[in-house]
């Protein structure tokens, strides 16, 4: 029998890898924060994927994180800031040896899971798969993308990715995870802090061409100092390219202001600036922009980490 899959977040990512790893036969299981939680997804009938204009209904099992059926394989697809607390929710519950699947932005939340659980392995991925919820418990799959897996710690690939392959979830193992990681990183750090003070969508941002070499220079002089090479490389193109592929799209960032969300800036920006202090880097354009989305975020009655 398969492992069943324990996806901690009903998100945008967490519904698309569960409805899809549900449609090719795994056994899926989600945790849902309270009973509250809980009684709205049981109102739904389950989780609904929309693709190609087609709505799907799967109607998982759901569950508490007190509930006592053993953890082997967890997929922590919630926000970064929650990351630890939601893992720690269920810590009680995971199997010796079991697998724990990072599926966050930025850096940080990965390392703090994986050093407060030794004993279990903690996978990270990047995720470039484009989805959002349209409501509670439906997910639109917007856009095809890639997901790249990886452990800092062990190079050798599980043997499940076969079962991700399966259910249609684009997918390739690396030995570098923390250089794509570190990309994405700095991607996020140009883009999605300047849609939200500019209040634009990202094609919008062609016209702050100056600032955002200005951000490219200083990012991959972090990046570089981190032994980051990899990430570093053609970096400015690389967010230009973005840009322009996806220009009529608002960015996460600009869409968890717009929706009165937390950000993840702590684990974007806010690290980027760290990781500069902490090797004596001078980067004035991201420590002025990084004060500047803090007092944007403060004005609009949000949390600033």
């Amino acid at each position: 029998m398969n492992t069943p899959w324990h996806i901690l977040g009903a998100g945008s990512l967490g519904c698309l890898w569960a409805t899809r790893l549900s449609r090719a036969g795994l056994p899926v299981r989600i945790i849902l924060r309270n009973q509250q939680r809980l009684a709205d997804y049981r109102d739904a009938g389950g989780l609904r994927l929309i693709e190609a204009e087609q709505a799907s209904l799967f109607p998982l099992t759901a569950e508490l994180p007190a509930t006592d059926t053993p953890i082997r394989r967890l997929l922590v697809a919630c926000k970064a800031y929650d990351a630890e607390t939601a893992v720690a929710e269920v810590s009680a519950r995971l199997q010796p040896g079991a697998e724990i699947l990072l599926l966050q932005n930025g850096l940080g939340s990965q390392q703090a899971v994986a050093a407060r659980w030794p004993s279990c392995r903690s996978i990270f991925i990047s995720s470039t798969e484009g989805a959002y919820r349209r409501k509670d418990f439906e997910v639109l799959h917007a856009g095809q993308g890639q997901n790249w897996l990886g452990d800092p710690l062990d190079h050798n690939p599980p043997p499940w990715l076969a079962e991700l392959a399966a259910a249609g979830i684009p997918c390739d193992w690396t030995d570098n995870i923390e250089a794509r990681l570190w990309r994405k990183l700095a991607l996020n750090c140009a883009i999605n802090p300047l849609t939200v003070l500019h209040d634009c969508r990202n094609g919008e941002l062609l016209a702050h061409r100056e600032q955002l070499h200005l951000l490219c220079v200083e990012l991959s002089l972090i990046l570089n100092a981190c032994n980051q090479a990899e990430a570093a490389d053609e970096l400015e193109a690389e967010v230009l390219r973005v840009i322009t592929a996806t220009a009529s799209n608002y960015s996460s960032m600009h869409q968890d202001v717009h929706n009165g969300r937390r950000t993840e800036i702590s684990f974007l920006l806010g690290h980027a600036c760290r990781t500069a202090q902490q090797y004596g880097l001078k980067v004035s354009e991201l420590n002025a922009l990084f004060k500047r989305l803090q007092a944007f975020l403060v004005q609009h009655g949000l949390p600033q980490d």
